[in-house]
Formats: structure tokens, sequence, C-alpha cells
């Protein structure tokens, strides 16, 4: 081989290292299973609790107590594997695709109590649509955790723009906690709202009010 072909043939290899990885397939991607709740040792203290809050786990009332505790929580912190089906956007659509009220439920980090309401989620696509039912899913998989709101609306927004690589993702939460209505400040009805705005509709200022406004935010 010629020194010019060699040198040829060194650059070839230096670009093609430089190139990206392709992506795994859109409709490969699958959820991650999360840890197993330990319910033994849940239950175990779920008993020592009650003995701490001067009760006696061994009575008609609360001897089963510790088990549906454990069997509670691991169903709150179960989230549900699922498939990301997605379509080739072959209709060349690009307005918005946008799903509102979607119930979910999740427990403050903080307390262990709930907060629930309801989330709007939006994108724009790409190259790829999403099945619908799926935006109600990767919501309901990141609120089975031990969460603050904050988090849970940028895990949604990030998950989606990851995994989907739309044009632009929105993601507004609405949302009632109750460690603050049931407890402290006793603020009963009060609604928390929290938003992720990515690409396009964070960035592109008509998008951005369109979003907004079908989700119902005041400006």
């Amino acid at each position: 081989m010629s020194r010019a072909s060699a040198v040829n043939a060194e650059e070839r290899d230096l670009e093609q290292a430089e190139e990206p990885a392709l992506p795994i397939p859109l409709h490969a991607v699958s959820v991650v299973t999360p840890p197993v709740v330990d319910r033994e040792g849940v239950r175990a203290a779920v008993s020592d609790l009650l003995t701490a809050l001067g009760r006696d786990p061994r009575s008609a009332h609360l001897a089963d107590t510790p088990r549906r505790v454990a069997d509670a929580y691991a169903e709150l912190l179960g989230p549900h594997e699922f498939d990301m089906t997605t379509f080739p956007n072959d209709g060349a659509y690009e307005e918005m695709v946008f799903v509102r009220d979607v119930p979910f439920t999740s427990l403050c980090e903080h307390h262990l109590l709930p907060f629930m309401g309801v989330a709007h989620i939006a994108y724009l696509p790409g190259q790829r649509i999403l099945g619908l039912s799926k935006l109600a899913r990767v919501l309901d998989y990141c609120a089975r955790d031990l969460q603050v709101q904050e988090r849970l609306t940028t895990q949604v927004a990030d998950w989606l723009e990851a995994r989907l690589a739309p044009r632009g993702v929105g993601v507004v939460l609405e949302a009632e906690h109750l460690c603050m209505s049931l407890r402290g400040v006793q603020a009963k009805g009060t609604t928390t709202v929290t938003s992720a705005l990515r690409g396009s509709l964070r960035d592109d200022r008509r998008r951005r009010e369109e979003f907004l406004s079908m989700a119902g935010v005041r400006r």
C-alpha cells in the first residue's frame, strides 16, 4: 500500500470513529424493571411503627395491617413494564399531538403521603409518532416512585425527548399534595402546577404559547 493510500485509510478510520453511535430502534425500547420492594422488610418496619405509635400490632384490627401496607407500597412503587411502541410518521404530520387530563398518583418522598392530579402532555413529531396510550404509560411509570412533582415533570419530558426524538415536548402537571392539605398548613384544595418544555415547545414562542394555552396555564 502506498503512503498516500495509508494516510487516506487512516483518515477514513478516524472519521468513522467520530461518527455517533446509531440509536436503538425506537420501537424496540423497553422500560427496565425497577427494584423489587422487600415486602417482609416493610411488614417488620410497619409492625415496629405501630408499636412506636403506641398501638398493639397483635390486635384484631391491626394484625394484618403490616401485610396490607407492604402490599400497598409494592403496588404504588411497582411500575409496569411496557414497550415504547412507535410508528413511522409517514403522513408527515407536523402539528402538536396533545393529550390532556391524564390522571396520576405518586408518593411524596418527604412524607410518604400521596400527591395526585392530572397531566397534560404534548409533543411535536419528528420521524416517528407514538402510540397515544404510551404517553399515559410513561407518566404512570415515572410516578410509581418516591417523588417530588418537579422531578416527575422533568422525567416525563426527558424520557419522551430521549426515546422519541421529537421536535418538541411539553409536560404540565397539576396536583394536590396531601402532605400540604392534611398536615402542616392544611391548605385543602390547593393545586401545584409544574411544567417542562423541550425543543420547539420551549424555544418557539408561538408553539410555547399554543401548548400552554391548550394546557390551561395562566400566564
